[in-house]
């Protein structure tokens, strides 16, 4: 697993790192019961303050992606995809909330919502 962060993104570092191991796991790169590097080893690696790579790692255990052990280290937690995968079905639940409440008050269809919506999921698909 590779972790890159850059000091010239809007996102603050503890979250670029959070975020790439997030998919990093998503992906099936990192598994269950994966140890993760030690919060001095990534730090140092990164080149970057251990407190961020800790609060990086303290967010990640907050979302159940990963266990830390005092002592033992960071591992990827069993139970993190469903959870992850329940959380963003959540969010685009509260999407497309707000579209079919624009739909309904303008008028438009749930077949041109439907064909809409396939159409921009499939353009991205496209890119």
């Amino acid at each position: 697993m590779e972790i890159v962060v850059s000091n010239k993104a809007s996102q603050p570092l503890y979250e670029q790192i959070a975020s790439q191991v997030k998919a990093a796991i998503m992906s099936g790169e990192l598994s269950a019961g994966e140890a993760l590097p030690s919060v001095r080893a990534m730090a140092k690696s990164l080149h970057i303050s251990i407190l961020t790579v800790q609060k990086a790692y303290g967010c990640l255990q907050d979302d159940g992606f990963i266990e830390i052990t005092a002592g033992k280290g960071c591992y990827v937690s069993a139970q993190n995809q469903d959870f992850y995968l329940e959380e963003q079905q959540k969010r685009i639940e509260e999407k497309f909330a707000e579209a079919i409440e624009i739909a309904r008050t303008s008028g438009i269809s749930l077949d041109k919502l439907t064909e809409l919506l396939t159409l921009m999921y499939q353009e991205d698909e496209c890119e």
